[in-house]
């Protein structure tokens, strides 16, 4: 079973038990949070039908709030005295995906 959420502006394709890093998400840790899926699928065929109605929900548990790697942005004009050098953090949470519920 698996689906594709959508959070922060972009799309994650989960499965129950996975970890994954997203943007950041108003929460404290150890909650859980639920998404709407975008589109759901089960190996099973009797859930085959259900798979297509958009209602399904993830279920996750929010594990921890971290900020990811710095990247460095540099801009330089050629033949000019201009650089400029800046850098940037994002900030994340690492969720659990629990389950997913179609109906």
């Amino acid at each position: 079973m698996y689906a594709i959420i959508e959070t922060g502006g972009k799309q994650y394709w989960v499965v129950p038990g996975e970890i994954l890093q997203v943007e950041k998400l108003t929460g404290q840790e150890g909650t859980e949070v639920t998404f709407k899926a975008l589109w759901s699928a089960s190996q099973e065929a009797k859930d085959a039908a259900a798979a297509k109605t958009p209602s399904a929900k993830v279920t996750a548990r929010i594990i921890r709030h971290l900020r990811g790697p710095k990247i460095i942005v540099f801009r330089k004009k050629t033949k000019k005295a201009y650089e400029k050098a800046s850098g940037h953090r994002q900030e994340l949470t690492e969720i659990e995906v629990k389950d997913i519920q179609l109906s």
